[in-house]
């Protein structure tokens, strides 16, 4: 995937079909869960794929793989949509996205495979539990920070801070 971005930086559109067609339906999924809207959903995947085009050339697979910087640039344009229409998100399971996922691995289940979710796991464990949970609601969950603050009971810095620096201390760990 990593070389297919590369090409897609390169202008090659082959490249990009092929990255659609590998990515659209986990990037969906991520869509739909935050926004719970269709159209808004298929409305912030095609921007995401406009982005792809525009700022594959800067990926850098030393600092992402390839799915985890989609996924993020997915939710990142998914809570910004969601902010522009000034509204919340209903309090919907997120069990209910169970039809819309395809079944391939999303991001966590593809750290699995690769060995990489103990090394994560065990850096998550070494963190405080409201930080790791924080980490794990935002990443794993879809969560805006906004959310994680409301839920938290303390101001939006002070759960960006503790995401920030829990993030900070991850990478620490990971690069052991």
């Amino acid at each position: 995937m990593s070389e297919a971005l590369k090409r897609v930086g390169a202008g090659e559109k082959a490249a990009l079909e092929s990255v659609y067609a590998a990515t659209s339906a986990k990037l969906f999924g991520i869509c739909l869960r935050i926004l719970r809207d269709r159209q808004e959903a298929e409305d912030v995947l095609q921007e995401v794929y406009v982005s792809v085009w525009r700022r594959a050339g800067s990926f850098d697979s030393s600092r992402a793989s390839p799915i985890t910087w989609l996924a993020t640039l997915a939710r990142n344009r998914s809570i910004d949509r969601l902010r522009s229409l000034k509204r919340t998100v209903p309090s919907d399971p997120v069990e209910a996205t169970a039809t819309v996922a395809d079944e391939r691995p999303d991001a966590l289940a593809d750290l699995e495979s690769r060995g990489e979710a103990r090394r994560l796991a065990g850096c998550i464990g070494e963190l405080e539990d409201k930080t790791a949970d924080a980490i794990r609601s935002a990443f794993f969950g879809g969560l805006t920070y906004s959310d994680l603050a409301g839920r938290a009971g303390v101001p939006l810095g002070t759960m960006k801070s503790w995401i920030r620096r829990g993030l900070m201390k991850l990478k620490d760990c990971l690069q052991r």
